[in-house]
Parts: structure tokens; sequence; C-alpha cells
């Protein structure tokens, strides 16, 4: 039952992904990290369309989301996940560099369980990345990731009208 889920990281930098990988493996977190470029990609595949359309439709126990995404930013996509019966549990934890309060403000209103400040000395970044791994992945009792039957059967029906 207390099998490994996904996470989502959800970044548009190269750099910033792999500092964050390698914190999150100093401290053998062993879920499987799947990264995502842009917004429109993460919502492509959080709704199983696209290239995502024939993955098994279990949700992410986590997602890792900048702000600053091209396509479609963070906040737009916060506001899809938190819409969305099927996706508004899932722990969304926005991760940026941005410290405008409005930004601060803004997630929170739109339903981010945390809001995590990019620290711009390496150390701090990998020791910030560290403390929230551990709680989300290893400490935090996530919601069920399985879509209902119900929902998987509707989406089923919607790619044969396609």
């Amino acid at each position: 039952m207390n099998e490994l889920k996904r996470i989502l990281l959800v970044e548009d930098s190269s750099n910033d992904m792999e500092l964050i990988l390698d914190a999150l493996a100093e401290i053998h977190l062993a879920n499987e990290i799947k990264w995502l470029k842009d917004g429109e990609e993460v919502l492509d595949y959080l709704h199983l369309r696209a290239a995502y359309s024939g993955r098994e439709p279990v949700n992410p126990i986590l997602i890792l989301l900048d702000l600053k995404l091209p396509k479609i930013d963070g906040v737009q996509v916060l506001q899809d996940i938190r819409n969305d019966p099927r996706l508004r549990t899932i722990p969304v934890v926005v991760l940026t560099s941005s410290r405008e309060e409005s930004d601060l403000a803004n997630c929170y209103a739109n339903g981010a369980n945390a809001y995590v400040v990019k620290p711009v000395n390496f150390v701090e970044f990998v020791e910030a990345v560290k403390a929230m791994g551990v709680f989300w992945a290893a400490i935090n009792e996530p919601p069920p990731v399985r879509m209902d039957d119900r929902r998987v059967s509707q989406l089923k029906k919607l790619r044969q009208l396609t």
C-alpha cells in the first residue's frame, strides 16, 4: 500500500532542475521524479492529453511548481489544478525565485500548499530542497492518487470521440 509515487517537477530552468534532483538524491528520495518544462506540458500530463494521452491515470503524489513558466504560467496551472475535482487534492508546492508579496498572496489564494523561495546561495538552496523533499515525500500522508473509475471511463469516451 505504501508504494512510491511520482513527483512532478515543473521547472523551465535545466540548471535549477539539476540542483533540485541532486538535492533530492542526497536524501535518498526513491520516488520517481518527472520533469516537465512548461505549463502547457504539465496540464497535458495531468489531463491525459497529447503525448500523455496513454499514460496510466494515476495522479502524482506532489507537484513542485515554478511560477515563471513558458506558455502557461504557474498561477494558471495552479488554478486549473484546483478547479478540477480529480486533481484538486494533489499537494502543490510553489518553488520560485519570486519574493513578490503579490505572487505569494496570489498562490495561497489559488490553493498552493506551500510557497518556497529558491535561495540564491547554492548550499541554502540544496538544504531547502532536502527539507521540502523529506516532508512532502516521506512524512506527509498524501491523498489517494488513482482516478476514480467514472472519470477514467469519461476520458476514454472523450478520446474515442476525437
